[in-house]
């Protein structure tokens, strides 16, 4: 059987969503939890498939994991062994780098494949790995499989990061708070969930200045301490809805993401046509009018425009008059979608890195295949305005970020629903 989502585009959205708490802030804080003596209470964690997977490294590795509705208890203090990640749950997400600094402090070793995610081209842990090693880790392959040892421990270090890498300043940060010494990281990237991870680490007794700056100082600590923390919102998942509503036409308020977070991204839609209210943690966005094209915009590194928001963001311009073209800096295959989007009636095709449109009157709804996480959200938000019905598949992909997306969707008066189709004799 095969799952998809039925919908029945052409409908205004009106209402509030509120965000949840960001995935690519929850991933690496259920890995540096590992860091720590005692117990960390994330107050939220989503039950998205990555994080579930992560909390399965976690209990694989020894330690204790108790789930409480949206909130996860995580405890590492008798966890034992060679520090061999789970070859599933490693291989399927690209997040699974996070457990390198973590295994390496508690078992001195770690041993993982290489990790997996979505297909957007090449996605290379070299900094990680060579920032490590600068630290004293050992790196070696062992049947496929990638082993870091640290018999001596980690100490500090001067490093440069040759690009803002989220996961590598994420993965060094982690190493860095009980390391040997002072670490400076120069060329950090500056990303919110860098500062989210930083604040947690800091809660628990670590030495950490300059996270959201591209210098990073930290004083290595002998130990941290557990502690509750609530992560902050889902950036992503408010540009999502966002876009949904540029596409879809309407007036929502998106409550607890703050507008700053995703700057950029609302820039966009207001030069294509959108009005934007900045709020208290909280931002409404209103469409009433068709859009016009903005031209050619590029991502870049926070506080640029970010890639993760591109798919979406473009979707919500397919239907705006004139041409707009998205180009990704980051990733070479971020527009796996597009075939999706002409599928639907739409003008946009794919031109090197970027995807290039020419707005239409309207969309059609069709049968569509997501291949990636955003980029099945980008059908979505493009069948939003598509006459007739619509079929996106690809949900395993949906599922990894987007915490109840259909039913927030239809809350706000979107026709969503969940549908199964039966596979072909």
């Amino acid at each position: 059987m095969g799952e998809y989502l039925k919908i029945t585009g052409g409908r205004p959205l009106f209402g509030q969503a509120v965000v949840p708490a960001a995935k690519n802030s929850v991933l690496p804080l259920i890995a540096a939890s590992m860091l720590c003596r005692g117990e960390t209470m994330l107050r939220q964690a989503p039950a998205l498939a990555d994080v579930e997977q992560s909390l399965a490294i976690y209990t694989a590795l020894g330690g204790q994991v108790q789930r409480q509705g949206q909130a996860v208890r995580l405890r590492a203090d008798g966890a034992q062994g060679r520090g061999i990640l789970p070859d599933g749950p490693a291989r399927s997400m690209r997040s699974s780098v996070f457990y390198l600094a973590p295994a390496l402090h508690r078992f001195g070793r770690v041993q993982m494949p290489m990790p997996g995610g979505c297909k957007l081209g090449p996605r290379p842990i070299d900094i990680h790995l060579e920032g490590l090693s600068r630290m004293g880790a050992q790196t070696q392959w062992e049947d496929g499989q990638l082993v870091l040892t640290a018999p001596r421990g980690l100490h500090g270090v001067d490093y440069a990061l040759r690009l803002p890498s989220v996961g590598a300043t994420e993965t060094l940060l982690m190493a860095a708070v009980l390391a040997k010494g002072e670490t400076v990281l120069r060329g950090a990237a500056r990303e919110p969930e860098i500062v989210d991870l930083a604040e947690y680490l800091c809660a628990c007794g670590a030495s950490v200045q300059g996270a959201g700056s591209p210098v990073i100082r930290v004083q290595g600590k002998p130990e941290l301490q557990g502690t509750a923390y609530t992560p902050i919102p889902d950036r992503i998942y408010a540009a999502t809805l966002a876009a949904a509503v540029a596409s879809a036409g309407g007036q929502v308020r998106i409550q607890g993401c703050p507008a700053e977070f995703l700057e950029p991204v609302l820039a966009v839609l207001e030069l294509a046509g959108c009005g934007v209210q900045r709020l208290d943690r909280a931002f409404l966005v209103e469409r009433s009018r068709t859009l016009k094209g903005v031209g050619r915009v590029y991502t870049g590194v926070y506080p640029a425009f970010c890639t993760d928001a591109a798919p979406v963001v473009a979707a919500a311009l397919l239907c705006a008059a004139g041409r707009s073209a998205v180009e990704d800096t980051v990733f070479e295959n971020r527009f796996a979608c597009a075939a999706g989007f002409a599928a639907m009636g739409a003008q946009a095709c794919r031109a090197g890195r970027a995807v290039e449109i020419t707005g239409v009157r309207r969309l059609t709804g069709a049968k569509v295949q997501g291949s990636d996480l955003r980029g099945t959200a980008a059908l979505v938000v493009a069948a939003l305005a598509a006459s007739g019905e619509s079929q996106v598949f690809g949900l395993e992909h949906l599922r990894r970020g987007y915490l109840g997306l259909p039913a927030t969707l239809q809350s706000l008066g979107a026709k969503v629903q969940l549908a199964l189709q039966e596979d072909e004799e």
